[in-house]
């Protein structure tokens, strides 16, 4: 799907990516299938009243579509949760990490980077450019501005996200109700925001489901940090690593890409977006 057809209800309401929902918004009058979609964190009734947050999420879902990485992805973005580096719209993104049980998944990798106010990106430093990890809960938080339009597409944040041990998913988030959605090939109403005017600028939601395995059980605790050994190498966990920092793992050389502490399940062998084998 495109997006060519898309409406600016389909895109207030979003698309779940649930099979049953999604027959039901073709069976139902446009009303009830607003009233039946999940709400985002933040959403509102017509009313005003606050919805309870609720993820984009249910046992068996997809993970989030994958998309392009760009010509513009820089590692060794600063460690940071706010991205308001020139003029432009307020923007407060939140959201959650969540497996494919729809529980929280705690010190997930976050990077993001995105276009300035007049659509450019700045390769040479790290403005709209930094990376964060999710909470206990799975939950994060990112202050930065409303992106400028890039020539030939239209408006989007890019993102790497990536649970401890687990595959990188890179993807991208878009806007609601912008013209150029309907022309841009690589839009994709599932990774559309759920976008509202609040708070001195614009408020935005989006809950990343990751095909991650998790089964029934409590909410799931923060990751160790306690340091341990590694297989014959220098990687610790507990350590804090800056850019360019040296270890051995098993038998191989990496250099940090992303200052981070290391816990256990971001051995270098299995998290790409932090080290480098060398």
């Amino acid at each position: 799907m495109t997006g060519d057809n898309e409406s600016p209800q389909d895109e207030r309401s979003g698309v779940s990516r649930k099979t049953l929902l999604k027959a039901a918004m073709v069976a139902l009058p446009a009303p009830l299938v607003l009233a039946a979609a999940p709400a985002f964190s933040g959403e509102t009734t017509p009313s005003g009243q606050s919805l309870d947050p609720t993820p984009f999420c249910d046992d068996g879902d997809d993970p989030t579509p994958p998309q392009m990485e760009g010509p513009y992805f820089k590692p060794n973005s600063p460690q940071r949760t706010s991205m308001l580096d020139g003029a432009g719209t307020r923007l407060t993104l939140t959201g959650s990490v969540y497996g494919l049980g729809c529980q929280g998944i705690a010190g997930a990798l976050l990077d993001f980077w995105q276009a300035d106010n007049a659509g450019n990106y700045d390769n040479y430093t790290y403005r709209f450019r930094g990376h964060q990890f999710s909470d206990a809960n799975g939950r994060f938080t990112l202050t930065t501005i409303v992106p400028g339009l890039y020539p030939g597409r239209t408006r989007h944040i890019h993102v790497k996200v990536q649970a401890p041990g687990r595959p990188i998913l890179t993807t991208q988030l878009y806007f609601p109700n912008e013209p150029r959605n309907a022309t841009d090939s690589l839009f994709d109403p599932r990774l559309l925001m759920n976008v509202t005017t609040g708070g001195g600028g614009r408020v935005a939601a989006f809950d990343f489901v990751l095909n991650v395995p998790q089964g029934p059980g409590p909410s799931p605790t923060t990751p160790t940090t306690s340091p341990t050994g590694s297989p014959g190498g220098t990687w610790r966990a507990g350590t804090a690593y800056n850019v360019g920092d040296r270890v051995t793992y098993g038998g191989s050389t990496y250099v940090c890409q992303i200052a981070h502490t290391a816990i256990t399940g971001w051995e270098p062998p299995t998290t790409p977006a932090l080290w480098r084998r060398v």
